[in-house]
């Protein structure tokens, strides 16, 4: 471990507060340089299970860096990933207050909800289609607690991956009924269309990201349950929001979600 755990529980104290007061803070790789990936899970971690304990449930995760571009940007050769709780579930008839989060932006996914638990190690795509009940439309809207978005990737991992809520539309499609590596997206905002991409953007095939993930948390004793919320990354690049945007995404075969700001 490159730092210790008090230093780990400092830097969680630092982004809980951040987090609750959308106030964000200097990014922690600027005083701890030599914090590492393992360092960045546990310091994710502590922040998740203080949540728990207070009454929050895990209702999936979701992978972040999900594009070669990304990785590159980063200086990594893998993804990241963060939790998803059911108390960071948006939904489409509620607008969100802007004002009580950092930097939002919002992401073009195409979700998937398991109706059987993963596999951990050898996790392969096959195993991922056996499990997956339904493929949905979703955004995921992410947040960095770090100040102006300038992260290195154990910036980010400690910040929950960036992650912030996540909402699903109502259409829901059998994994066997849709090409979930072919899928055209397009994010609307106020009516104009501000991104465009394909569900192939998110790691070649998006089941290469669920697989990579289920394989992932299971090193750290974590497995992907039925009934899970698996968003596998962004199809179109991520949009800032402002106070009073309406967003609306569109998918090829599986229906839209909408998302609205105050």
């Amino acid at each position: 471990m490159a730092v210790d755990q008090q230093v780990r529980e400092k830097i969680a104290a630092e982004l809980w507060q951040a987090e609750v007061s959308a106030t964000a803070i200097d990014r922690p790789t600027d005083s701890h340089p030599e914090l590492d990936v393992v360092d960045a899970y546990e310091i994710q971690l502590i922040n998740i299970r203080k949540r728990l304990d207070a009454g929050a449930k895990v209702a999936g995760h979701k992978v972040g860096l999900a594009s070669e571009a990304m990785q590159k940007m980063m200086g990594v050769d893998e993804p990241d990933y963060g939790h998803l709780l059911d108390e960071m579930q948006y939904f489409e008839e509620t607008p969100i207050d802007a004002k009580k989060l950092c930097f939002p932006r919002v992401e073009v996914e195409v979700g998937f909800i398991l109706g059987e638990d993963l596999p951990g190690e050898g996790c392969t795509n096959e195993d991922v289609i056996a499990a997956v009940e339904w493929v949905v439309p979703s955004i995921e809207l992410i947040d960095s607690r770090i100040k102006d978005w300038k992260i290195t990737l154990c910036d980010t991992i400690a910040d929950n991956a960036s992650s912030c809520g996540w909402i699903l539309g109502q259409q829901r499609v059998p994994i066997s009924e849709i090409d979930t590596a072919d899928i055209d997206a397009v994010l609307h905002r106020n009516g104009e269309i501000v991104a465009k991409g394909n569900s192939s953007a998110v790691l070649g095939h998006p089941l290469n990201a669920v697989s990579w993930l289920a394989r992932k948390v299971d090193s750290f004793g974590v497995r992907l349950r039925k009934g899970d919320v698996i968003l596998p990354g962004t199809a179109t690049r991520a949009i800032d929001i402002s106070s009073g945007d309406h967003f609306v995404a569109e998918f090829a075969g599986l229906g839209s979600v909408t998302l609205d700001f105050t």
